[in-house]
C-alpha cells in the first residue's frame, strides 16, 4: 500500500483495525445497502498478500461496493463469518453472507464479484 500512497492514489479498499471499526462499517453498509466485499487475510499469508492488488483494483472498478480488508491476527471478527482459510473472501448484501470464496483464484474472484454487483444492481431496482 507505500506505493499507492507514493503515487499519490488512495486505496479504494478499507482496511479494518478494530472490532468497532468493522461494527461500523457492517452497520452503515447494511443500513445504506451497500453491498460489501471482505478479505480475510493474514501478513504471513502470501497468497493473501497476492491477492491485495487485485482487490485493489476490483475496489477501483466497482466504486459502489464497499470493499473492507481483515487480518485475522489483528481483529478478530473472522470468526463471526466462519472464516478458517486465508485468504477467504465473503460477499454481504443487507447484513447477510451471499457467497464466500477460500483461496487465492484472482480470476474466481474476479467472476464472483462482477456476478454478486450485476445482481446487486437487479436487487436494487
Amino acid at each position: 500500500m507505500e506505493s499507492n500512497l507514493e503515487e499519490g492514489i488512495k486505496s479504494k479498499v478499507l482496511n479494518v483495525d478494530s472490532v468497532e471499526s468493522w461494527d461500523s462499517c457492517f452497520n452503515q453498509a447494511t443500513s445504506q445497502g451497500s453491498p460489501i466485499v471482505v478479505h480475510f487475510t493474514a501478513s504471513w499469508c502470501m497468497p493473501s498478500v497476492a491477492m491485495n492488488p487485485i482487490f485493489e483494483e476490483l475496489a477501483s472498478t466497482y466504486t459502489d461496493v464497499l470493499f473492507l480488508t481483515v487480518d485475522v491476527d489483528e481483529i478478530k471478527v473472522a470468526s463471526r463469518m466462519d472464516v478458517k482459510a486465508m485468504p477467504t473472501f465473503v460477499l454481504m448484501r443487507n447484513g447477510a453472507q451471499v457467497d464466500k470464496l477460500v483461496g487465492a483464484n484472482p480470476d474466481e474472484i474476479k467472476k464472483r464479484i462482477d456476478s454478486f454487483v450485476q445482481s446487486s444492481r437487479v436487487y436494487v431496482a
